[in-house]
Parts: structure tokens; sequence; C-alpha cells
């Protein structure tokens, strides 16, 4: 039972380091979901107990151009399971197209050029689960880029991946998993607006929109929990779900991804019978 604020970014060539600017702080409400997301589960569109995937080797890619840069990394031997590797390759294009349509009103010799960063790495793989991690960024101008940030939990066995919409029996069991990952972002802001080098005050003020923004963030609804990564247990089954929220949504930009640990036992009262026996306890 853990909140976790982290930073995480692709391990890829340093060619492409037109990173974010992390002291660059923002406020704005939580995006909708980025398009490369629903690009993802389109492309796995079709998936299914009983179905052939078709095979799709996945490449690293770099790609250098006056206006503009790509790097993109892929987990080895991932595509072993073609309908996750499909769902990646999904994303990754999805990204390129955007980064695409924004090169296409670029100058001949643009100042800087837009860049797309982004890595793709294995969490856990078992007989019954397979996740990866998306992270990077897509720059297109202004103080820094957008972030990217995506998880992908595959099921094996069978042969499709695991949702947040999925995930629960019901979606009013998103109510009691919500107020749970609400009170530890909670108790985070706490922590962080009790910064004695700040006037009372501000110290308020800071905390009011931090509530504000987990609140809004949070609210009991799927969308609002669609980034998650299995964290396996001591019998290898899940004992908790790492929810992955990126800037913006239940904080400032400046915070950077924030994660919620929430265990196997919070989970079970509320999981959908297909998905039980995958978590411990």
């Amino acid at each position: 039972m853990s909140m976790n604020p982290t930073h995480t970014w692709p391990a890829i060539p340093a060619l492409l380091a037109l990173a974010l600017l992390a002291g660059c702080r923002r406020e704005a409400p939580a995006p909708a979901p980025a398009t490369p997301q629903a690009e993802a589960g389109a492309e796995a569109a079709g998936e299914g107990p009983g179905t052939t995937a078709t095979p799709l080797v996945l490449e690293d890619v770099i790609e250098t151009d006056p206006r503009y840069v790509v790097g993109i990394s892929y987990p080895p031997g991932i595509d072993a399971e073609p309908g996750l590797a499909r769902a990646l390759h999904g994303y990754a294009e999805a990204a390129r197209a955007e980064l695409q349509q924004a090169v296409a009103g670029l100058d001949a010799n643009p100042t800087a050029p837009y860049e797309l960063s982004l890595g793709f790495r294995q969490l856990v793989r078992t007989a019954d689960v397979v996740a990866v991690a998306a992270d990077g960024s897509l720059y297109t101008g202004g103080a820094h880029g957008q972030p990217l940030v995506a998880r992908f939990v595959w099921l094996p066995k069978q042969q499709r991946m695991l949702t947040a919409e999925s995930l629960l029996a019901s979606r009013e069991g998103w109510e009691p998993v919500a107020a749970y990952i609400g009170e530890q972002l909670g108790t985070a802001a706490h922590i962080r607006a009790s910064d004695e080098a700040l006037a009372p005050e501000e110290r308020a003020n800071l905390l009011a929109m931090a509530l504000k923004t987990i609140d809004q963030g949070t609210e009991p609804r799927p969308e609002n929990f669609a980034q998650f990564e299995p964290v396996p247990g001591a019998d290898g089954r899940i004992g908790a779900l790492r929810f992955v929220f990126p800037p913006y949504q239940v904080g400032p930009y400046a915070d950077g991804v924030q994660t919620v640990e929430v265990p196997a036992s919070v989970l079970m009262p509320y999981l959908a019978d297909d998905v039980r026996g995958l978590f411990a306890g």
C-alpha cells in the first residue's frame, strides 16, 4: 500500500534528449485520454479466444530529419504475443501520425526539431499475464512535450487485453477503489503542501488546488483508471495493481507521473469473475 510519485522515461539514444522541462509548472485540467491509446485498442481489436493474430515483427525506430526526430524502442521478444505486439505497434504508429501531422505545418528550417521519444519495456511475463509500460514524450512546440504514458496488460490464455472496463464486475465497484486511490493521493498532497518555505496562505491554496485536481482525476469512472500495471505477489499471482496517472490528471505538470498501489485484497470483492483467479488472496 503505497503512493509513489515518479518520473519515468524510456532508455533510448541521447539524440532524443529534447526532454520535458521538469521545472516548468503549468496548471491545467486533466486531459482526455491521448489519441494513441485509443488507436492501440483499435489495433488489437478482433483478438479473442480461439483467434489467431497475424504475426508482427517489432523493430526499433531511429529516424532523423531537419524538422523532426523519432526514437521508438521495443522490448526484445515481445512480438511472441501477436495481439499484444499489434497493440504496442498501434500506439506507436498513432503517436507518429500525430507527429507527422504537426510536422506538415512546419517551415523547412524550424528553430527546433519536433520529437517523438517513446520506449516500451516489459514489466511482467508469466503464463497468465504479460505487462508492458510505454513512456515518452511528443514535442510539437511550446515549453515542453506532451507526456506519453500507457500500460498494456495482456492475458495470453484469454488472448485479450485486461482493461479498466473489464477489470471489475460492475462500474459501481470503482467507487470504493477510487476512494482508496484518492485517499493515498490526498495524503501525498498534504505532505507536499507542508513545505515550511511557503507562506501559510500559499500552502493552503496549493493544497486546495491539489485536492480539487485529485477529486476530478479520480472520479469513479473506468476511463480515469485506464493505466495500471500488475505487481506480482509472493505466489506469482497479482498481489496489487499499480495505477498510473500522467501529468495533469491528478496534479500539475511539475508533479510528473504519479502512482498508487492498490492491494489485491482491496480489489478482490469487486473483480470480474474471469480475472479473479489471476489475483492473490
